[in-house]
């Protein structure tokens, strides 16, 4: 392994070591396995893949009171440490950026082949059974209900109503999760979002069955 990426790995597990069950090392894990397999065929810069994908959730806004420049910032102090190439640490600080959903509902000024990767890999681990499994924790960690007939989605948010919504969990799957197949940028990560979203379909046909009682 890249002695860069293997001391990026095991800064990454030092800092997320008491995170939130959802963002913590494993979620990490999971996107930088899912950013390789994608960049397998979409054939991006495989360090600044690399590097984006371990670093993208090292401090996340939502854990850090909505500061959106502390993960770039965090990600770009520790990369210095490494003699990396200026433009290789610019570039995995725009794609954390830009990385998020909620980022996406704002003005987006920077585009690339690794971002489109990294990005995929990130929104792969929102769907299907982990992305169900993530949804729920997050939701008891913001001691919020799981449905509420009476409280309906609100599609089309903005980015600020998205980033203070308080609305039940099952809501965010039509507010976010069902988008992100659609939203899928790369060919590889298409094909692996229809699988993980066909199952939240079932699971949600499940959920509304038990909710009644049959």
């Amino acid at each position: 392994m890249n002695p860069i990426v293997e001391q990026t790995i095991q800064f990454v597990k030092r800092t997320l070591a008491d995170a939130e069950a959802g963002h913590d090392w494993f979620h990490i894990e999971r996107v930088y396995k899912t950013a390789l397999k994608i960049n397998e065929v979409e054939q991006g810069d495989l360090l600044i893949v690399s590097l984006a994908a371990l670093l993208h959730d090292i401090a996340d806004s939502k854990f850090n009171g909505g500061d959106e420049e502390i993960g770039p910032r965090i990600a770009g102090e520790f990369l210095h440490q490494l003699n990396l190439e200026p433009t290789v640490i610019e570039q995995v600080q725009l794609i954390i950026k830009n990385l998020s959903f909620k980022a996406s509902l704002g003005t987006l000024t920077f585009q690339s082949k690794e971002l489109d990767i990294v990005q995929d890999a990130d929104r792969l681990d929102a769907i299907g059974a982990i992305g169900i499994a993530r949804a729920f924790t997050y939701g008891g960690y913001k001691n919020r209900v799981l449905y509420d007939p009476a409280i309906k989605p609100q599609l089309q948010m903005t980015k600020e109503e998205y980033k203070n919504t308080t609305a039940p969990t099952i809501n965010h799957f039509y507010e976010k999760l069902f988008l992100l197949k659609d939203l899928m940028k790369t060919t590889e990560g298409s094909k692996m979002a229809e699988q993980r979203h066909n199952f939240m379909l079932l699971y949600l046909d499940h959920f509304y069955q038990e909710w009644e009682g049959m």
